[in-house]
């Protein structure tokens, strides 16, 4: 089974806090400040692991957290980083922002590690805060928050070229029977459910990789069956070698067949659909020898059933769309298919597709500007400030000392909340909830 698409749930690390301590030792009655700084708060990574080809590892599993950094200690002793959490990804995994459907990084190509969170950064310990004034400092920072991250995962095949094609028509089996794979084959009336690949090796050092795409149907650019599911590996191929049943066996027609599965790619995608195609008219095996007599003519002529293959070479072949017959169950005209598909990837100069990013959480969380709601709670008879700002602002900030708490007042009045909660109708005394802080309102 290919898992190819899964949402996780990524947390970096905590910043240790920075530590408050000072020098005690014998015939040093002044020590200064000696408190050390808090370790820094583990990295979130995603790194291409060759050996890893699906996702199904994160099927099963759906968070995944860095440890947090550890406080510092006395005598400038800084606290241990946490440890950075890697998540083993198949080459060809595209990574999006779970809200917006944004790609965060496709990791193709060059790009085989990315950082996607970084951890909180360690607070400074009260040794860095003596001065002339404050030669005491009884206060640290604290370290830096953790960040989220909600991400979706999806495995897009690289591939050189794609099987592609109604369900039943012998994509599994043309697979199997040019490359080292060994995909089940029969003839269904569903499909596979998962793409398979394989390796074609036209001897000399030439190869490439082919890669069964699922049957298609009809609506499957609109998300019938698992068709966006599927149409989503095509969107990395080069060239697409597309398989009728020349001989009808499950009674449609092939060149219709060839025209309704291009709407649903042009559907899906405009560059999907301007991707070279070469057609496999299969079953040549079953065609009969003698041309069917369907017909008598008024002169008491047989009239005979055009050939399926010249027919559908009369259709759909043009200079830059070549039909190859073929018969998986024989073998019969699969070497010189996969020789002119060799070819004509050497000839055509196709960029590989490569996903650029679009958002990047660990900037966003950094930087971000989201608003804050100031509300009245009745049946606590409470003011509750709340927001991802407020939220932040309190990671960073160390309530317990003279200086953050300073900064926190000065923050509340430079935001306008202060504002707010006198147009909400607050008076001395009352209590005002911030993430999990009360407070006593005093004018």
């Amino acid at each position: 089974m290919l898992a190819d698409k899964t949402k996780l749930i990524l947390v970096s690390g905590k910043g240790g806090d920075g530590h408050v301590s000072f020098r005690r030792e014998k015939y040093v009655p002044d020590g200064g400040p000696d408190g050390g700084d808090g370790g820094r708060g583990g990295d979130v990574i995603l790194k291409v692991d060759p050996s890893v080809n699906t996702l199904l590892t994160y099927k099963h599993r759906r968070k995944f957290a860095a440890t947090d950094g550890e406080e510092g200690g006395k005598r400038n002793c800084r606290g241990k980083d946490g440890e950075d959490v890697i998540l083993p990804l198949p080459k060809g995994t595209v990574v999006k922002d779970a809200a917006t459907g944004k790609v965060i990084v496709d990791l193709s190509g060059d790009t085989t590690e990315y950082k996607i969170l970084s951890g909180g950064r360690g607070g400074a310990g009260n040794q860095h805060f003596a001065s002339s004034t404050m030669q005491a400092p009884k206060y640290a920072k604290p370290g830096g928050p953790a960040k989220t991250a909600e991400v979706i995962l999806e495995l897009k095949l690289i591939a050189d070229v794609g099987i592609i094609g109604y369900p039943s028509v012998g994509k599994s089996s043309l697979l199997k029977a040019s490359t080292n794979a060994n995909p089940e084959c029969a003839d269904y009336h569903f499909t596979t459910l998962s793409p398979n690949l394989g390796v074609v090796d036209l001897g000399d050092g030439n190869s490439f990789v082919l890669a069964d795409i699922p049957g298609l149907i009809e609506g499957a650019a609109d998300g019938n069956g698992l068709g966006l599911e599927f149409l989503r590996h095509i969107e990395r191929n080069r060239i697409l070698i597309h398989v009728l049943d020349a001989a009808s066996v499950e009674g449609r027609d092939p060149v219709e067949d060839f025209y309704k599965i291009n709407e649903e790619l042009a559907k899906y995608s405009n560059d999907v659909a301007s991707i070279i195609q070469v057609i496999a008219a299969n079953k040549i095996d079953l065609i009969p020898a003698e041309p069917e007599a369907i017909d008598i003519d008024e002169a008491g002529e047989l009239i005979y059933a055009e050939d399926p293959v010249e027919r559908i070479r009369k259709e759909l072949e043009t200079e830059d769309r070549k039909v190859f017959p073929i018969s998986t169950a024989t073998g019969k005209g699969i070497k010189e298919l996969m020789s002119f598909v060799f070819q004509k990837l050497n000839e055509i100069q196709v960029p590989e597709k490569i996903f650029a990013q679009e958002y990047d959480p660990d900037v966003q969380i950094v930087n971000g500007t989201e608003p804050y709601y100031v509300t009245y709670d009745q049946k606590s008879d409470e003011y509750v400030v709340e927001g991802p700002r407020i939220e932040k602002m309190l990671g960073y900030t160390n309530l317990e000392s003279e200086k953050g708490f300073a900064f926190f007042q000065k923050f509340m009045k430079e935001n306008g909340i202060l504002d707010e909660l006198t147009k909400l109708g607050i008076k001395d005394g009352d209590t005002v909830r911030i993430y999990g802080f009360a407070f006593e309102y005093y004018k």
